[in-house]
């Protein structure tokens, strides 16, 4: 077997998961002091664009303005807020004790029985309050039965998208939810570490995973939140492959992963080689991180997202990847939001002009896929502050020390 360089290889999942020290003292949850503030800024949002109540379902908008997290099924359980920052909880009577647990016993909540219809319960609900209902907002995560139960419930009212209140208050990260972030990226990139120091020959993609799910849950975090493993070939894949395959000699390995610390994401990709890398692996990955690093310079504050997006492309295509979303290149945006969901508003994509401002917070990942025969993505987070863009996890070092030496 060829050398192995800087830690790959040469350890086991036993002795990497019996090195992990969890350390979570320094993780402060998101304060009551914090929600109320989203709840005020979305109401002011809610005044601006002339919108009577806006209805959030069982989402991570539902959590992130009240804290009240809950599973998607067929019944109706929300809030309810209101132009004035008044949240009324609407829940079948049945589970009202459970929601109680979280949100108190001041919280206001409007039951409904199984035999009736919640619908005509947030439309006389919004009636008891003195609203309007011309103009309502409606979760942009909620299933169409919710909206076709309303507009059945409200048939002369207008039912729009709630994103242009609930992205515009998600996409701006407070220091809290930056540190939340910052933990669980230091916690996931500490997981690529052992997990590159486990591999050997013949292991198998599926055997990784399970070790870097086991090493997240040993530090504290969340179970892996998803897991990519590919090797070879597969590491073109962007999303990789599906079922297991076999390390062997002189592969190019991509793993990306992430974990929630309070329900905030982290999503790092690293890709290196089993062994010695050839002067083409060598080639594109020293590419990749230029394109990455030449996103990541260009998202200045007032810039157009777009424009971090093109950065990262003109590096691929003046080394004659591309055009444009073609392979071999970039088949995807450059990068995503990221906060309370994996990929949230807003995105580093052509067409995207919104202006970067402070608190942003993206992936930056513009992926070389050559099909066939291998791909390289380096993924780190950076967000946006009032100086310019700081990085969450530095780039990867290089690809004989992906990991620093």
């Amino acid at each position: 077997m060829a050398h192995h360089f800087n830690s790959i290889g040469g350890s086991t999942a036993a002795i990497q998961l019996a090195g992990i020290r969890p350390d979570l003292s320094d993780v402060l949850p998101i304060s009551a002091a914090e929600r109320s503030s989203r709840v005020n800024k979305a109401a002011m949002l809610m005044r601006l664009q002339g919108i009577d109540g806006m209805l959030l379902t069982a989402s991570t908008s539902l959590y992130y303005f009240t804290g009240l997290q809950w599973y998607q099924s067929e019944r109706l359980i929300g809030a309810l807020l209101t132009p004035e920052g008044q949240i009324v909880y609407v829940c079948p009577t049945f589970e009202e004790s459970k929601v109680r647990e979280t949100v108190g016993q001041s919280a206001q909540l409007r039951l409904w029985e199984e035999d009736e219809s919640p619908y005509q319960l947030v439309a006389q609900l919004l009636a008891d309050l003195g609203c309007a209902t011309q103009r309502i907002a409606l979760d942009e995560a909620a299933p169409f039965f919710v909206f076709d139960g309303l507009r059945s419930a409200m048939p002369v009212t207008s039912i729009v998208n709630a994103s242009t209140v609930t992205a515009e208050c998600r996409m701006h990260k407070s220091s809290a939810e930056l540190a939340l972030m910052q933990k669980a990226k230091i916690i996931t990139l500490e997981v690529q570490r052992r997990a590159a120091k486990i591999l050997h020959e013949g292991i198998s993609s599926l055997e990784v995973a399970a070790f870097i799910d086991q090493a997240h849950r040993a530090f504290g975090g969340s179970s892996s939140t998803f897991c990519i493993v590919s090797f070879g070939a597969a590491t073109a894949i962007p999303h990789g492959p599906d079922g297991a395959q076999y390390l062997r000699e002189g592969d190019m390995v991509l793993i990306d992963t992430g974990c929630k610390i309070q329900n905030y994401h982290s999503d790092i990709t690293r890709s290196y080689v089993f062994g010695q890398a050839t002067p083409r692996q060598r080639s594109i990955w020293e590419l990749e991180k230029s394109a990455q690093a030449a996103a990541f310079e260009a998202a200045q504050i007032g810039v157009p997202c777009e424009q971090v997006d093109a950065a990262a492309r003109k590096v691929l295509e003046a080394a004659g990847l591309g055009p444009g979303y073609e392979t071999p290149g970039l088949p995807h945006r450059t990068g995503h939001g990221i906060g309370l969901d994996i990929h949230e508003w807003t995105y580093l994509v052509k067409g995207n002009t919104r202006p970067l401002a402070a608190g942003m917070c993206f992936s930056n990942e513009p992926m070389i896929c050559i099909e066939g025969e291998f791909g390289v993505r380096l993924e780190d987070h950076f967000y946006m502050t009032e100086q310019g863009p700081k990085w969450f996890t530095g780039q990867s070092e290089s690809i004989d020390a992906p990991f620093g030496a």
